[in-house]
């Protein structure tokens, strides 16, 4: 497996553009959201498929907001992405032959041990908001578009609440870096559970303060994980059924046993929950 850092992402499209169609003949560009990589679950997962398969799989850890946009230019061959309203736009649009989830686990509000905005303990994520901005605590937002940070919105706006001033800082960041600064600041912000604790050790100065307990007891923090292939009638130089292969590794009973167990003996717990077994896939179109 090889991975594209987002910054050189654009150059490898150019690169494809310009005519290296040859370097693709085995070869899967699979559009991520960054938190999938952070955690080390497609590390885990991809070699399987790539020595089964013979086809070698380029992973581009970007965000879901930019995911979305490979896909668009028919730039990735499939998405591996969280977020549902963007996912039934992209298929609405014609861009994906169909959308089949993978996993979930949950979003969490994580900050400083002190919790100077005092969220410790709230029910819900929408509290949690509201409470910081009352006080005016610095809150980092991922500000990238990704599925994260769109989930942030959807609470701020469920809040009531439009996020400005100096205690609210965009830093155009994927999750991992921006978890690095909230610790670095002592600050707030919204991350997946799953990156979270695969970072644990780098993040001495914050906790998890609201969520992260019963998995789906804040309807608004529950994230799900789906893939949606490219669709080659529209984008004709994806490789549709490679991608379709992927699809169906990773939804296999095997594989998704083995995201079930991943990061349980390193963290105690899964840093994600399969699919199969409670969820259908979006019929292909």
């Amino acid at each position: 497996m090889r991975r594209t850092a987002a910054v050189g992402a654009a150059l490898f499209v150019v690169l494809l553009a310009a005519g290296c169609a040859g370097q693709r003949e085995r070869e899967l560009i699979v559009a991520t959201t960054t938190s999938l990589y952070d955690t080390g679950l497609l590390e885990a997962l991809v070699p399987a498929f790539e020595d089964r398969s013979g086809i070698r799989v380029n992973v581009l850890a970007v965000g879901t907001g930019q995911a979305f946009e490979l896909g668009r230019r028919g730039d990735a061959d499939v998405l591996l992405v969280h977020d549902p309203e963007g996912e039934e736009a992209f298929l609405a649009e014609g861009h994906g032959t169909g959308r089949f989830e993978l996993m979930r686990n949950d979003f969490v509000v994580v900050g400083p041990r002190a919790d100077p905005a005092g969220i410790r303990g709230l029910q819900t994520a929408v509290e949690a908001f509201r409470q910081i901005a009352q006080q005016g605590a610095l809150f980092l937002s991922r500000g990238d578009g990704s599925g994260t940070h769109r989930r942030e919105e959807a609470l701020w706006a469920k809040a009531g609440i439009r996020p400005a001033g100096p205690w609210y800082l965009s830093v155009g960041q994927g999750m991992g870096d921006t978890l690095i600064l909230a610790n670095e600041k002592r600050a707030y912000t919204l991350t997946d559970r799953g990156t979270f604790l695969a970072m644990l050790e780098r993040l001495p100065g914050l906790e998890i303060l609201v969520g992260g307990g019963t998995l789906g007891a804040d309807p608004d923090l529950v994230n799900v994980y789906s893939a949606i292939p490219v669709n080659a009638a529209l984008h004709p130089g994806v490789r549709a059924e490679w991608a379709q292969a992927l699809v169906d590794y990773l939804r296999s009973p095997d594989v998704q046993a083995e995201i079930a167990r991943f990061g349980v003996a390193r963290y105690g717990q899964p840093l994600f929950y399969p699919a199969l077994g409670w969820l259908a896939p979006t019929p292909t179109r």
